[in-house]
């Protein structure tokens, strides 16, 4: 199931009808990063020009930019996954209503989640997303620590965070809560392959476009194995195909 949604949002995410929205994302991606680049540049200027030791030995200043751009760039690695929340949050159900159009025409459409609620999801997981990586940027200096814990906590977040965005188009925050619960092992296998993406540069930025279209076919894929197992009255208050009030 999972490799056949991997396949899935792969061929989605560079199909036309994605094209125009997955130039968006990057576009958004990019210039939120430019930002918060700006942002500690910035503040790094201000540091330097109250230092002491810069006026009387000036090649520490470049020294310090040098470190510090080369610190920047480790820790956009820890900044992407919060700004990937933001931004798929933003494009949710553009890229949600292209997928269950094209992917499942025959099933009852998703309903748009508002925006200000959509946004809220998508603060809220960068929110978090921001202090556990800051935490697990802190271990960037022991060997054998740092990866494994930014790869496991990443993976368990934007699982979290794509499936919940996907199936809330669905179903309502208790359900989507259950039914995450119940298939938890497949939806962290999904989360898995997204902190994956993550660590590889320029594919990363994909990383919200590819996320939420794969989640949309996973969740599809589960409400029809429930279906035939079924259990369409499993742990959730609805029949499968109709939506939650």
């Amino acid at each position: 199931m999972l490799i056949q949604t991997v396949f899935a949002a792969a061929r989605d995410v560079f199909s036309p009808a994605l094209r125009r929205i997955l130039w968006k994302s990057i576009g958004l991606t990019v210039a939120l990063l430019a930002l918060v680049w700006l942002g500690l540049t910035r503040l790094l200027d201000v540091f330097l020009a109250g230092h002491h030791l810069s006026e009387a030995y000036p090649f520490l200043d470049t020294l310090a930019v040098f470190l510090a751009g080369f610190g920047l760039f480790i820790a956009f690695a820890y900044l992407l996954p919060a700004v990937s929340a933001l931004v798929a949050g933003y494009f949710l159900d553009d890229v949600a209503e292209v997928v269950e159009r094209g992917s499942y025409p025959a099933d009852p459409p998703g309903r748009p989640l508002p925006f200000g609620k959509a946004l809220l999801y998508g603060l809220r997981f960068a929110a978090l997303s921001l202090a556990v990586n800051l935490v697990a940027l802190l271990l960037l200096f022991v060997p054998g620590v740092n990866i494994g814990v930014f790869f496991a906590v990443n993976a368990y977040l934007l699982s979290r965070e794509y499936f919940e965005l996907a199936a809330g188009r669905f179903w309502g925050s208790e359900d989507v809560k259950r039914l995450r619960a119940e298939h938890r092992g497949t939806v962290l296998g999904a989360g898995v392959v997204l902190a994956g993406l993550v660590l590889v540069p320029v594919l990363n930025l994909i990383t919200p476009i590819f996320g939420v279209a794969m989640m949309v076919h996973l969740h599809k894929a589960l409400m029809a194995r429930r279906l035939a197992d079924g259990r369409a009255g499993g742990p959730l208050r609805v029949d499968v195909g109709r939506r939650a009030s």
